[in-house]
Formats: C-alpha cells, structure tokens, sequence
C-alpha cells in the first residue's frame, strides 16, 4: 500500500515560488529530500526536474559531483544547502558541479532554511546561478 507524505505548506509555497522564478533553485523538506527544482535549474543540473524526480540528500549531493574550486570534493555537510540543512542558517559559496549532461560548471550558492514557525523547520531552498 503507497502512502503519500503531506507536504508542508510553506513547502508547496516554496515550490510555487521557485515555479515563477528565472533564478535557478531548488527545495528539499526537513528530511533532506530534493522535492523540486525549477526550469532555469535544469539548464544547469543537467536534467529537468521531470526526468530526475525526489531523491534523497545523499543521492542528490553524490549525483553531482561536487568540489570546491581547488578541485577537492566537497561534502553534503559543506556546501550551502547542507549546511542551511545541518547547521539550520543561511550560507553561500562558490563551488563546482558536474551536471547530469556531464558538464562542469562553476555556481555561486545560496541556501536559506525554511521555518512555518519559529522552531518548525519544514526544509531548504538553494538560489543559485552558473559564474561566468
């Protein structure tokens, strides 16, 4: 039997934000788990949001290479959404992916966890964009 977790509703508020947006993002729940990304994130994560799905924060953070600018690979812990996941406060920093389409590219990030109250937190959002 499938059971369907709700869904917060400032978490589905997120995802209808990011909807409207130019500026990539993406937005994970409490547990970590990706639940959307929007249309301007793929041209940079590779793979539309559709084709990719939920995945967990392992699986997401592992699934795109990342590194910092040395080259050296970064953890989950240590990039702006992990660390607005783990430590609960807003980050940003520079670092590189590796697409789905096999592409590097350099980002610049900003995450910022999401509260419905004061001690409720329902997850993360990331804004980010491709450094020229």
């Amino acid at each position: 039997m499938y059971v369907r977790r709700h869904k917060n509703l400032v978490l589905i508020l997120a995802r209808e934000f990011a909807s409207k947006l130019a500026t990539p993002m993406f937005v994970t729940d409490a547990d970590g788990k990706l639940v959307f990304y929007n249309e301007p994130a793929e041209d940079i994560l590779g793979r539309s949001f559709a084709e990719a799905g939920e995945m967990d924060a392992e699986e997401w953070a592992n699934l795109f290479e990342t590194e910092d600018l040395d080259g050296n690979p970064i953890s989950l812990a240590e990039m702006p959404a992990g660390v607005a996941f783990v430590e609960r406060r807003p980050t940003h920093g520079t670092l590189r992916i590796r697409g789905l389409d096999g592409v590097q590219r350099t980002i610049s990030v900003t995450g910022l966890p999401l509260y419905a109250h004061t001690a409720e937190f329902v997850g993360v959002v990331a804004v980010f964009w491709e450094e020229s």
